[in-house]
């Protein structure tokens, strides 16, 4: 679990903490926001599209194997970008990096459950849950201090010592993978087509959110995700050996589950948009900003780490996933009537933050329930994935939402609220169809 937990912490540490670099990568390289921006956008596009495809090999070869060359190659690229000498370099780097995150992130869910017991498998995951939200509480925190001390090149530089301590660490104390599913040939089309898919609509809802981008091409992004979403599910019924076996996403307690994880992911990275343009629109500074924002993943790893101290275990999953989205409504319901100060938005984030912590755990224990054991890696991979796409939408519609406010500071808070109470809502429901189908997915032809 501490071997697992060094990837989850690194993969939240390196998401929350490169925003910090943008102000000096301008000033570095001369250039614009939009440009610095493919900072991060290289780095998301790759993860979410390689997630699935690498979940399926792990499945196959091993998931000791691909979870240790992850941290390989991210900690090898991570030294590369701190040594970059152009922005284009260092966008090349991020997307190698992105390559070895996905090869943790798809093991990291596969590795507890395959190797924690049946009774403790949602505790595991809480402790995993908690060192992602623990990495993503001290982002700001690190990065400022980095960026002010050291300068942006250390702010990547910080991984390779961490990597090191953890390849060392899972070589040792990482079992192997004890039950494989081998694959006759790999579905390269299926690959493509996947990658199309998830580019198409994460650039779309980007270019959505504000961007001066005109509408027919933003219309053309979306049209070419939902044709290659359409023919990426037509190969993967027709071909003998699919990148994704669809039986695993006809068991509703895998679908919705992984429909609530995305809401819940939207919930949470929201906030992270939110926060800081709201204090400082206000007048606040930026330090106050992140000061109030690290109370949101302190509730989450607060809960996610601790609730089975707190509550007693015959709460099932399927409660504790309601209770925790009834706690989100109750935090994203309170917002707009209460003032819009930073002690405030402090309480009302550490809130938010323990509906998290106590949702998040119990319904990745039903998703990963419900999947057979020599699938895990895929699985995995689909949780991170419908998590990297619930905080692409989470930063994209918040942004949207501030966009579309002409009102002032007090309408763009109330209407990016009202975005976060619908999918607190839309998990809400999720959750109880996920928790009403206790079936196993068959295991298919892979």
């Amino acid at each position: 679990m501490a071997t697992v937990c060094f990837g989850a912490f690194m993969g939240q540490l390196d998401a929350s903490i490169v925003t910090l670099t943008y102000g000096s990568l301008r000033s570095e390289f001369a250039t614009s926001l939009a440009a610095v921006e493919w900072v991060s956008l290289a780095y998301l596009l790759t993860l979410v599209a390689l997630l699935i495809p690498v979940g399926r090999l792990s499945d196959a070869y091993g998931r000791k194997l691909f979870y240790l060359y992850g941290f390989v190659v991210f900690t090898g690229a991570s030294a590369a970008c701190g040594l970059a000498p152009s922005l284009v370099a260092l966008v090349v780097f991020r997307v190698v990096q992105a390559v070895g995150a996905a090869m943790m992130q798809a093991n990291s869910v596969a590795l507890v459950t395959t190797s924690a017991p049946r009774e403790r498998m949602r505790t595991a995951l809480g402790v995993q849950a908690a060192a992602q939200a623990l990495g993503l509480a001290l982002g700001p925190t690190v990065g400022g201090a980095l960026v002010s001390a050291l300068g942006w090149r250390w702010v990547f530089g910080i991984n390779v010592p961490v990597g090191v301590v953890a390849l060392v660490a899972g070589h040792y104390l990482l079992p192997r993978t004890r039950s494989r599913n081998r694959v006759a040939s790999f579905d390269w089309p299926g690959l493509v087509l996947l990658a199309v898919a998830t580019t198409s609509l994460l650039l779309g809802v980007s270019a959505a959110s504000g961007l001066p981008v005109p509408p027919w091409a933003v219309t053309a992004l979306f049209a070419l995700a939902g044709t290659a979403g359409w023919a990426f599910v037509r190969r993967q019924r027709r071909t003998p050996v699919p990148l994704l076996d669809l039986a695993l996403l006809r068991v509703r307690a895998v679908s919705s589950g992984l429909a609530a994880a995305l809401c819940g992911y939207l919930v949470l990275f929201g906030p992270l948009v939110l926060v800081p343009q709201i204090v400082v629109r206000a007048g606040g500074s930026e330090l106050l900003a992140g000061a109030v924002l690290t109370a949101l993943p302190a509730g989450f790893a607060l809960a996610a780490a601790g609730a089975d101290r707190v509550l007693p275990r015959a709460v099932s999953d399927r409660a504790r996933c309601l209770l925790g989205v009834a706690v989100c409504t109750g935090a994203l319901a309170a917002m707009p009537l209460l003032p819009v100060t930073p002690s405030w938005l402090a309480v009302q984030l550490a809130v938010l933050g323990l509906g998290l912590g106590l949702f998040t755990p119990a319904n990745n224990t039903l998703v990963m329930g419900a999947i057979p054991a020599n699938c895990s890696g895929t699985g995995g991979g689909l949780v991170n994935m419908a998590r990297g796409l619930g905080t692409a939408l989470g930063v994209a519609l918040i942004t949207l939402a501030l966009h579309l406010s002409r009102g002032g500071v007090r309408h763009g808070w109330v209407h990016s609220v009202a975005v976060l109470l619908c999918a607190a809502l839309v998990a809400a429901v999720a959750s109880s169809l996920s928790a009403a189908d206790r079936r196993r997915a068959p295991v298919g032809s892979p």
